[in-house]
């Protein structure tokens, strides 16, 4: 039987804008990416495609974003390659999911500033400065953090000025805290989970939350087990992790970044990834473990009915869904 609590949730749901900020499977030109009918089928309005990172070369993440985004532009029936909110919402009002691109690290950089523009009129709109280790632009959580680097506070006026979500997930402190000091719009964490429910260097401080909601930025909450601080992952842990944030960055700064992945054929798994890269993934903070396991898309319905149980207010949910996300794309992006 489904309670009010349920109908009311499918019924937000159902209108609300949906967004994901990261996806997490392998960046490859090999992936197949009929898998998205995942998010679609559970009505995911808008969802950022990871094309690199930096243990990837800058020409494997070419090659990614040219495949990846002929693909999207060849299916056009079912998704739209958006480069503003108005294409996000025009997009979700045809039935359609939206689709930008995301780069996890500046090596895709190659060093030079002016690949920035080239990703952003290909259809990035996000970008991180360093996953897990060192780079020209900062430092990763599980290195010793340098700080923002010169070349990096060149990165930030760059994305700046073209509209682009700076984004400080798999930075170390230092660096995430410095890079929201010094850039000129709002700075977001795409994908990352408060350190006080699980202990994680990949995981944010409450000063780090409290820092980026007084930019403007929003946090999305990751949905990977290891970073969850649950056995049992799933909508609760989710919603556990959301309520926190609620309460520390407040409302308008809480989002969804679930880091999903699926298996790509011919092409190393995370997990194999992990075991053959340690300086990106240190056994010792996590990453040994045999499954990392992820939130499914289709939680986000749960998510939904959970906090309104919770006696959050509709507004509140819409903003955690997407809708804060949104908003800030409105400002940023051009």
């Amino acid at each position: 039987m489904i309670t009010l609590y349920e109908t009311r949730a499918r019924d937000i749901y159902a209108d609300a804008l949906v967004w994901d900020t990261h996806s997490g499977f392998m960046p490859d030109p090999k992936a197949d990416l009929n898998n998205l009918q995942i998010w679609r089928d559970a009505g995911v309005d808008y969802l950022s495609i990871d094309v690199g990172f930096d243990l990837l070369s800058w020409e494997h993440t070419v090659k990614t974003l040219a495949t990846f985004r002929h693909w999207i532009l060849g299916h056009a029936e079912a998704f739209c390659l958006a480069g503003t909110a108005q294409d996000i919402r025009r997009a979700k009002a045809e039935g359609k999911m939206a689709v930008t691109f995301d780069i996890e690290g500046a090596n895709a950089l190659d060093g030079r500033v002016e690949m920035i523009e080239f990703y952003h009129r290909l259809g990035v709109r996000q970008l991180l400065f360093a996953y897990n280790r060192n780079n020209l632009a900062g430092g990763g959580c599980h290195d010793e953090d340098m700080g923002l680097t010169d070349f990096g506070r060149a990165v930030i006026d760059e994305m700046n000025r073209l509209g682009m979500f700076v984004d400080v997930s798999h930075c170390g402190y230092r660096t995430s805290m410095e890079a929201m000091e010094y850039s000129s719009q709002p700075v977001i964490f795409s994908h990352s989970n408060p350190r006080a429910l699980c202990n994680h260097e990949r995981n944010i401080t409450d000063e780090q939350i409290k820092a980026c909601a007084e930019t403007g930025g929003v946090i999305g909450i990751v949905g990977v087990n290891i970073f969850l601080g649950a056995k049992d992952i799933g909508a609760q842990a989710l919603a556990d992790n959301v309520e926190y944030l609620l309460n520390v960055a407040g409302p308008k700064h809480v989002g969804i970044g679930l880091d999903y992945s699926f298996p790509v054929e011919g092409s190393a798994h995370i997990n194999e990834q992990m075991r053959a890269n340690p300086g990106f993934w240190p056994p010792d903070k996590g990453y040994d473990f045999p499954d990392i396991r992820f939130v499914a898309p289709a939680h986000l319905l749960e998510l939904t009915d959970i906090l309104l149980r919770r006696n959050y207010s509709e507004d509140v949910v819409r903003g955690v869904l997407g809708e804060n996300f949104l908003r800030l794309a409105g400002e940023i992006w051009r």
